[in-house]
């Protein structure tokens, strides 16, 4: 995949970069694995509000994604690769030997004819979901489970992986995107390679009419608010301001959210990067 830069024939193409889409090969989304998607506008079953900057946006179909990869032993051929709304990765149409098709989140370097497997006998190749229980240590993993048989929840975003550092008895230790490292049950499955769009982080919009195409609206500032609407808001002219903190008043920029005694915090052995 690549990027492409526009020429500045009017404002919006000026700043514009866009995907290239070089590796997408298929445009239809395959009709059995679709289904309608609603959209809130940010209110709730009462029509009330409770997310802002929520409204508008393209029509979308929901393509169905199998996380879980637990058709073990059947092998899969690569059909196409396809552009999907509600992601930043790629995904993958596979149809498996016993006819079934499914979609996958895209590894970056699957190509169409490729074969995939999943279970205790895939090999290491890119696109083959594993038990961390059999990966080779050092092995670059996506989509990765933290409860047997949940489905993947870890490293799903273009770019993202992770990585098998270490086995200790049950546990795998594994460093994640953050740079956590934290231990997982090698009874969990997740996916070789990491995932598809690693530029996804470098396209610009390059005007707000794009962003409202996909269904964001304006945010405003906390500071340019009046005082009854947000904890930074009111003074007079730019005389705003006070402490960072978010508009239910929890302070932001350092402030500790975790919870002290989180269950999870037996699993982490190196906490994220500050």
């Amino acid at each position: 995949m690549g990027l492409k830069k526009f020429k500045p024939t009017t404002p919006g193409q000026r700043h514009k970069i866009n995907s290239d889409y070089s590796e997408v090969t298929k445009r239809a989304p395959e009709k059995s694995l679709v289904k309608g998607k609603n959209k809130s506008g940010g209110r709730n079953n009462d029509g009330r509000m409770t997310m802002r900057y929520i409204g508008g946006g393209h029509k979308q179909k929901y393509r169905v994604i199998d996380f879980k990869r637990d058709k073990h032993g059947v092998p899969a051929t690569v059909k196409s690769i396809e552009y999907d709304p509600n992601r930043t990765a790629r995904i993958a149409l596979l149809y498996y030997a016993d006819g079934e098709k499914r979609y996958i989140v895209a590894p970056e370097g699957l190509k169409v004819g490729d074969t995939l497997m999943s279970g205790a006998e895939a090999t290491p190749n890119v696109g083959n979901a594993m038990f961390l229980a059999d990966m080779p240590l050092g092995t670059v993993i996506h989509n990765i489970e933290l409860k047997p048989g949940k489905g993947g929840a870890i490293a799903r975003g273009a770019g993202t992986y992770a990585q098998l550092n270490a086995r200790d008895g049950r546990y795998a230790i594994v460093k994640m995107p953050s740079g956590e490292t934290r231990m997982i049950l090698t009874t969990c499955l997740a996916t070789v390679g990491s995932v598809s769009n690693s530029e996804h982080n470098l396209t610009v919009s390059g005007k707000a009419g794009r962003t409202r195409w996909q269904g964001r609206r304006p945010r405003v500032r906390g500071v340019v608010m009046n005082p009854v609407d947000h904890p930074m808001g009111g003074g007079e002219g730019k005389n705003a301001g006070g402490h960072p903190r978010s508009r239910n008043g929890i302070p932001a920029k350092g402030f500790k959210t975790r919870a002290k005694k989180k269950y999870s915090d037996r699993f982490i052995i190196e906490k994220r990067k500050k």
